[in-house]
């Protein structure tokens, strides 16, 4: 009997041990992903509403556009 209860306990401070070392090893996994990913500013086209990064965006009167026809139909709209 007391065999098989130092068993049980050496099988469950294996377990808690697992549990630790992999809950740690993904924490860490997560900083890493956090840190290594560039944000970017998400601008808004004035004609059709649609949200695209900045840098692919063309801007006109400080206004930005998800292509050079909605440009030019906002530009035929207001004048």
């Amino acid at each position: 009997m007391s065999r098989l209860l130092f068993l049980i306990v050496i099988f469950a401070l294996i377990y808690l041990l697992l549990k630790s070392y992999l809950k740690q090893v993904r924490k860490n996994d997560k900083s890493e992903q956090t840190g290594s990913v560039p944000t970017e500013d998400m601008v808004c086209c004035a004609h059709c509403g649609v949200h695209l990064p900045k840098h692919e965006s063309m801007v006109t009167d400080d206004m930005y556009f998800c292509s050079e026809a909605h440009r030019r139909a906002h530009a035929d709209k207001h004048q």
